[in-house]
């Protein structure tokens, strides 16, 4: 690959990296055709995009982002591919999911809405991780439960209500 291209190949991904606020980098090798195929194809469906780097593009790359990504560099070494996703815990899930058939792939790190993570240990911990839609969601049906509570008492207290008037005026004649 001449200069050149390289230098190409490090914008592309320096503008991808400023650009994704999730991102996860993995060691994918050792994996044979038909289980790089399978997770390529788990990787579309889960609309994550998987993409073989190398360490040394990568880290350049990096160094031209606004990001603060100088923790994930010890990270670039071996093999490593890197996964991108609108939801922080996609890629998580899709590595353990895939890890049922397979040793592979490695969780090395991941950058998700400007926190480090580094090690395979981490990534029972980003499973966990809820979106930023999921918790805006989760706020909205907290903030609906006492409403919810009040309507359905006043509906409820209305007919108990039309009721007793209904009876105090049928006494009345």
């Amino acid at each position: 690959m001449k200069k050149e291209e390289k230098n190409q190949v490090v914008e592309a991904m320096a503008e991808r990296l400023n650009t994704n606020n999730n991102f996860y980098i993995a060691d994918t090798s050792e994996l044979n055709a038909e289980d790089t195929s399978a997770l390529r194809r788990l990787c579309y469906k889960r609309e994550v995009t998987l993409t073989v780097v190398k360490n040394t593009l990568l880290k350049k790359a990096m160094d031209k982002t606004d990001k603060d990504l100088e923790e994930l560099y010890d990270v670039l070494k071996g093999p490593t591919s890197i996964m991108f996703s609108e939801s922080g815990n996609a890629p998580a899930r899709l590595i353990k999911e895939f890890r049922r058939t397979s040793d592979k792939p490695i969780f090395k790190g991941a950058y998700i809405e400007e926190m480090t993570y580094i090690g395979d240990d981490q990534l029972d911990f980003l499973i966990t991780l809820k979106s930023k839609n999921e918790l805006i969601g989760d706020i909205i049906g907290l903030l609906q439960s006492p409403v919810s509570n009040v309507m359905s008492a006043l509906q409820s207290g209305g007919n108990i209500l039309s009721g007793v008037v209904k009876t105090l005026s049928e006494k009345s004649e």
